[in-house]
């Protein structure tokens, strides 16, 4: 009996109301949801982030793979070995193309026609005689002597070596004769057809033969132009931050020369380059396609970068390091000079290094002022016709022969190898010079 009148008031009694949990009890759970919440969205973030990173290494290594796997090619030729007999009076005519057809037909004496030796002649470049002269002219003790030499094969041999060609193909569909590949076949056979480092990359200059193309005189262009532009940017830009940053006044011209400093920092490069057609070539007659007039145009587009970088690097300094010097009595100009400008350096040589390394990639704004021009010669001065490796790889990228692929390849390749070593240079200077207030 007792038992059921307990259950009967149990039953009658009400639960606890929800609102009988504390408060306190509440906010600690709704705290931790959003904990969690926030944590999970951290999580999602942080992977979002290294998603677009291995995106970006991924593009940038396919990038690199397939530039390495098409221009690695280039830094070899192929070269043609040959026993070559100096006859003293066809050195004296200058016949050296006869010298070497001669020495190449011993090599095939069962090719006796006129069709089959034209082929012949067709496997070594037509800078070959080239070749041998200035190897006579070096040594001229070699006339009548009889000497084993290596001389540059056609382009069309040098793919065929480096696969270029496929020999599954028709001869219709291939662009190279069966007659061709058979020659050049045998003379792998015997091994006097191999492959050897390309010096001629790095020390020619332009040419319509792709296996006589270089970037030697690309480099040297590209070398003054860069040495125009640090010699009229450089200082300009660091005095013209220096006199913004420590001794102009604050008021409404100031501000007008930051802003339009801010402006053309932002301008596209071809701007400068129709800038620099329209003042240097046009009104003050300068040579086109000269390192001095690209230099110009270079420093014009640069000066604006390194002013910024500049200033930034001087707002970093600590005032209490001018406020020592001015009180110890130096003067405003001692200050900057002594102190200010010492400890800004790294910054300042970050930014100029890194606008140098924007003006030596730039392309757009030499192209207006002729620079795009067929350059064979290496200059020798600042007024000399000369051309840049950006351009350069541009005017190679536009030929139609199959070897100026590779060394387009090769040549953006050389110019990221020096765009990096500036870059890594930058990074190192600053790590060097830098100092942590």
């Amino acid at each position: 009996m007792t038992d059921l009148v307990e259950q009967d008031v149990a039953a009658v009694t009400p639960s606890p109301a929800p609102s009988s949990v504390p408060k306190s009890r509440l906010r600690s759970e709704a705290f931790a949801r959003r904990l969690r919440a926030r944590h999970a969205a951290e999580r999602r973030f942080r992977l979002a982030g290294a998603a677009a990173v291995a995106l970006a290494a991924l593009i940038l290594m396919l990038l690199l793979g397939s530039i390495v796997a098409k221009g690695a090619s280039a830094f070899l030729e192929a070269r043609i070995r040959l026993e070559v007999t100096l006859d003293p009076a066809e050195v004296a005519d200058r016949n050296y193309t006869a010298l070497l057809r001669r020495s190449l037909y011993a090599q095939f004496p069962q090719v006796t026609d006129r069709a089959g030796r034209r082929v012949l002649n067709d496997l070594l470049s037509s800078g070959a005689p080239y070749e041998l002269e200035a190897m006579v002219a070096k040594d001229p003790a070699l006339v009548g002597t009889t000497r084993t030499v290596w001389v540059r094969a056609d382009d069309q041999i040098d793919q065929l070596v480096k696969g270029g060609y496929r020999r599954d193909l028709p001869e219709s569909e291939r662009g190279l004769s069966d007659a061709k590949v058979a020659a050049a076949d045998a003379l792998l056979a015997s091994g006097a057809l191999a492959q050897g480092f390309n010096t001629t990359l790095f020390t020619a200059g332009d040419s319509r033969e792709p296996e006589q193309a270089g970037i030697g005189g690309a480099i040297v262009g590209s070398l003054l132009t860069l040495l125009v532009t640090m010699a009229l940017s450089v200082p300009t830009g660091i005095a013209a931050a220096v006199y913004l940053e420590e001794f102009a006044p604050k008021n409404r011209w100031t501000d007008l020369i930051e802003v339009n400093i801010n402006n053309l920092a932002a301008v596209p490069s071809i701007i400068f380059g129709l800038l620099g057609l329209a003042v240097f070539l046009g009104f003050f007659g300068m040579p086109r396609s000269a390192p001095l007039v690209g230099g110009l145009v270079m420093a014009l587009m640069t000066l604006p970068v390194i002013i910024i970088a500049s200033r930034v690097a001087l707002k970093a300094v600590p005032p209490s390091i001018r406020q020592a010097a001015l009180g110890i009595g130096a003067s405003p100009l001692q200050t900057v000079l002594h102190h200010v400008l010492p400890l800004a350096m790294p910054g300042i040589l970050t930014g100029t290094i890194i606008g140098m390394a924007r003006a030596l990639g730039e392309t757009a704004p030499l192209l207006m002022i002729g620079m795009v021009a067929f350059i064979v010669d290496i200059p020798h001065g600042l007024t000399d016709s000369a051309t840049v490796l950006p351009v350069q790889i541009y005017m190679w990228a536009d030929s139609p022969e199959r070897a100026f692929t590779e060394r387009t390849s090769a040549a953006i390749l050389i110019l990221l190898g020096v765009l990096i070593l500036l870059n890594g240079a930058a990074v190192i200077l600053r790590k060097i010079f830098e100092r942590r207030w």
